[in-house]
């Protein structure tokens, strides 16, 4: 007579060869809130320069006269330059940071 045990129940995800399972650290989470930062903007970008290719192209297209996609391509570049400065200048909030603006508040 031959006893037949039971697979032991799948807990974890499957995983590829070589993957590691990653703790989410609060330094792990800053970097992917980085990447994904860095991801949306060259998404950003990409959106601005085919738009606004478009809209040259249309004015191109009815008679190249008074160069309206101007206003569109300015005030969205402005939008964009802040973005940029949000991605790629400004630091992240540190814990240094708060302790310090507690200090100054008390």
């Amino acid at each position: 007579m031959s006893t037949r045990t039971e697979p032991a129940p799948i807990t974890q995800p499957a995983r590829s060869v070589g993957q590691v399972d990653a703790v989410e650290t609060p330094e792990r989470a800053a970097a992917r809130k980085r990447l994904e930062a860095r991801r949306d903007f060259r998404s950003h970008l990409v959106a601005y320069v085919v738009v606004n290719s478009l809209l040259v192209v249309v004015w191109l297209i009815t008679g190249a006269g008074y160069f309206w996609p101007a206003w569109v391509i300015a005030c969205w570049a402005a939008g964009l330059l802040i973005h940029a400065w949000d991605v790629y200048v400004q630091r992240p909030v540190t814990e240094h940071d708060v302790d310090e603006e507690m200090r100054r508040g008390s």
